[in-house]
């Protein structure tokens, strides 16, 4: 069926991709930006438009405890939050990916207290992002949208089993209207698909214990099971991808070049900000700049050798980021694009750019500012690897 054209936020688009899922159990604890969520979601519950059984709990903490119990049990099992709400998730995230769990959240990237701050920067999913969680960013409202249905497919994989986090960003996408396609109930259905069996806890014919002491004997081939499965999930996510393009014409990979093929100097970035960079790139290409862009759609599993096949042509690079390593030298995507490129042939220069923490605007000068000093770096000595942007020094 053809889709219709509506305009949605990202936390309406959310909330209509879990309504088509319908899924077995919800459990959710609201917390800005992303309480509209899970709150549209549970309108839908009263109004009898899925099956879902809603469980309000007293802290995100238990909302993830429920969601383990739940999804242990064999039930398809969704949530969405934010923050700090993340942040109190943390001990069962680990327990989450632990159990193998197929659980699919919702995520609006909002920065971490303190200071307070309820607005956009990526520090809440990249504190996460090795917790064993599939990660997955959005450009738009469509890609949030389109991101979580392919979500559930992916986690639910038998060669994955894993928990995903799709994210989109606070306010900018949470709250903004846009217009997005949103696919017939029916086509969702059947893309989606009945869970495939798998071991649970109500399975009387083959128990089984979760939860239980792993010392030194077996923790260490548990844990690296869970990175085995993420690995396979490298080839998982772009079939789905693809089969999500043939249904609904929409392909997704684990990342988008933009004009990249022939540039010589690109940025990496991930979410909203892409689309002000795409028309930067547009504008500087106009005067015969060649300049290009990555944006990286799939953090976790990090898809390595893709990203070093799209790369190593370049011969400067800007990583361009809305988080900060704090204790670090760098911002956390920094470090993995260098060893992704590290040893080939020749090289590119790599920099480092942190900007918009606790929502601080970006505009377009400010992402040609970062491709002017990246062209400047081609041919003279780099003094700081690492700037920031639009922060009063």
């Amino acid at each position: 069926m053809p889709a219709t054209r509506v305009a949605k936020t990202a936390n309406e688009a959310f909330a209509e991709a879990m309504r088509q899922i319908n899924p077995d159990v919800v459990a959710a604890y609201p917390i800005t930006p992303a309480t509209e969520i899970v709150q549209l979601f549970s309108q839908f519950v009263a109004e009898g438009k899925v099956k879902t059984e809603y469980v309000t709990v007293e802290s995100e903490h238990s909302a993830m405890s429920a969601c383990i119990g739940a999804s242990a049990a064999g039930a398809r099992t969704l949530t969405g939050t934010s923050s700090q709400g993340l942040a109190y998730m943390w001990e069962m995230l680990y327990i989450a990916s632990g159990l193998r769990l197929p659980i699919v959240m919702g995520v609006v990237n909002r920065a971490l207290s303190a200071p307070i701050n309820i607005h956009c920067d990526h520090s809440d999913t990249m504190g996460a992002r090795d917790s064993g969680w599939i990660q997955i960013f959005s450009e738009n409202v469509q890609e949030g949208y389109d991101n979580f249905i392919q979500a559930m497919r992916i986690a639910e994989h038998p060669d994955v089993n894993l928990p995903v986090m799709v994210t989109t960003d606070g306010f900018i996408l949470s709250h903004c209207l846009e217009g997005m396609d949103l696919s017939a109930d029916s086509d969702v259905t059947n893309f989606i698909g009945e869970p495939p069996v798998r071991t649970t806890l109500l399975n009387s014919e083959k128990p089984l214990t979760l939860g239980a002491i792993d010392l030194q004997d077996y923790y260490f081939e548990h844990r690296r099971q869970i990175a085995e499965a993420m690995k396979r999930s490298l080839n998982v996510i772009p079939v789905i991808g693809k089969e999500y393009g043939e249904t609904f014409g929409r392909e997704y990979g684990f990342f988008e070049e933009y004009r990249l093929d022939d540039a010589e100097i690109a940025i990496v970035l991930l979410g909203s900000t892409v689309g002000t960079a795409k028309d930067v790139v547009d504008q500087m290409r106009a005067s015969g700049k060649k300049v290009g862009l990555l944006k990286l759609r799939v953090y976790r599993p990090f898809p390595f050798d893709a990203l070093k096949s799209a790369l190593s042509h370049l011969k400067v690079i800007g990583v361009v980021e809305r988080s900060d390593g704090l204790n670090a030298s760098f911002g956390p995507l920094y470090p993995e694009i260098c060893a992704t490129l590290y040893g080939t042939s020749s090289q590119p220069k790599i920099l480092n750019y942190i900007y918009g923490l606790g929502g601080r605007e970006v505009k377009e000068q400010d992402i040609e500012d970062i491709f002017v000093n990246l062209i400047s770096a081609r041919d003279t000595e780099v003094k700081s690897l690492l700037t920031y942007i639009g922060v009063r020094e």
